[in-house]
């Protein structure tokens, strides 16, 4: 897995460079601490997928060449079957599925997200755009501007998230929700 993160922390690095950015002018835009962000290209540990997306976007880059490393190619439909999205690990208590790997373009990051029963509080984080938040099982807690909500099977929230933000398992067995980040 560290080598996953290593992959993706070397593209995001060349990208930077390639697009003559430094570190401190990427960090600011992107409204990062530029030593959190100089992190990320180090190792890619605990890097939020809406930063990945936002550099992507940023740079006008697909954010799954930034991930896998292949372009996307496809621009007029893409179906993946049931477990066979693209996987994007960035922690223990978050395993990522991105639904949309092979098309290029896109206006929107579907992501299935299956979140581990844990006690740690979720990790708050602020992006570009709109996020959708669909579940489809268990309990998600979503931290939402310092507010907090319980969403159960079916329930949805629709959030501006450029305010704090963040999900975490909100049971003893994990849960699973359907994220959608627009720009």
């Amino acid at each position: 897995m560290s080598n996953d993160y290593n992959e993706i922390s070397a593209r995001l690095r060349e990208l930077r460079e390639v697009s003559d950015y430094t570190v401190e002018q990427l960090a600011q835009e992107l409204g990062v601490d530029p030593e959190v962000y100089r992190g990320y290209e180090e190792n890619g540990h605990d890097i939020p997928i809406s930063l990945i997306y936002e550099v992507a976007n940023k740079f006008g880059v697909d954010f799954t060449e930034i991930v896998t490393g292949i372009p996307a190619k496809l621009d007029s439909y893409h179906i993946v079957r049931r477990g066979k999205g693209k996987v994007v690990n960035r922690n223990p208590e978050y395993y990522f599925e991105d639904l949309a790997y092979r098309y290029y373009g896109k206006v929107m990051q579907p992501l299935l997200v299956t979140l581990e029963p844990t006690d740690t509080p979720a990790g708050l984080i602020t992006h570009s755009g709109q996020e959708f938040n669909l579940v489809l099982e268990g309990t998600v807690i979503v931290h939402y501007d310092g507010e907090e909500f319980t969403l159960k099977a079916g329930d949805s929230i629709y959030f501006n998230p450029t305010k704090p933000h963040g999900q975490r398992c909100g049971g003893d067995v994990k849960a699973r929700f359907l994220t959608v980040i627009a720009e």
